[in-house]
């Protein structure tokens, strides 16, 4: 969901758009001190560096981006800056695995959908051209008729419907009355 406008991300934290790029920083808690976290190609892999970052110096404090890949997360050795740095690094890096995986999954099922597209109608021309007779194979003439005879039937009388031998219409009947 990458943005040609520069900004404040809507639904990532801690990250901003400056020039094209993706950039990420968070504030040291109780102090002034801010740590750069670094510039990435896309919003994920921005917001991932912030989430290590959060979790290193507020722990359960902390707001994330991402709360299902905590697990997945390297952990800095120090709340230093220096290793706050490289392990948001290590995670922006493990993000854009992820998406390079998931986008070569998606040209796969796309290259697969297209495939089986091709092959249904490579077999529906061959079918056309080798003479199959389609009428034949769903049973038309004959479905046809029946359905024209299924109109000759009269119509099902009700379970309860008293039978009438000596009227034909069924009397008083409900079920053609008006």
């Amino acid at each position: 969901m990458a943005s040609s406008s520069c900004g404040k991300h809507s639904r990532f934290h801690g990250i901003r758009c400056r020039g094209g790029k993706w950039v990420s920083e968070i504030r040291e808690p109780r102090k002034t001190r801010r740590i750069w976290l670094g510039t990435y190609p896309t919003p994920e892999m921005a917001a991932a560096a912030y989430d290590v970052a959060a979790l290193a110096l507020k722990r359960g404090d902390a707001v994330l981006n991402f709360p299902s890949s905590i697990a997945s997360y390297p952990v800095p050795a120090s709340t230093s800056p220096e290793d706050i740095r490289s392990a948001a690094a290590a995670a922006a890096a493990l993000q854009w695995n992820e998406e390079a995986n998931n986008s070569l999954k998606q040209r796969e099922r796309q290259k697969k959908q297209e495939d089986d597209m091709r092959m249904m109608m490579n077999s529906s021309s061959l079918a056309s051209s080798v003479g199959i007779d389609e009428e034949e194979l769903f049973g038309m003439p004959n479905l046809l008729t029946e359905m024209a005879e299924g109109m000759l039937l009269s119509p099902p009388r009700p379970p309860d419907y008293p039978d009438s031998s000596g009227n034909s219409d069924g009397g008083e009947s409900g079920l053609w009355s008006f």
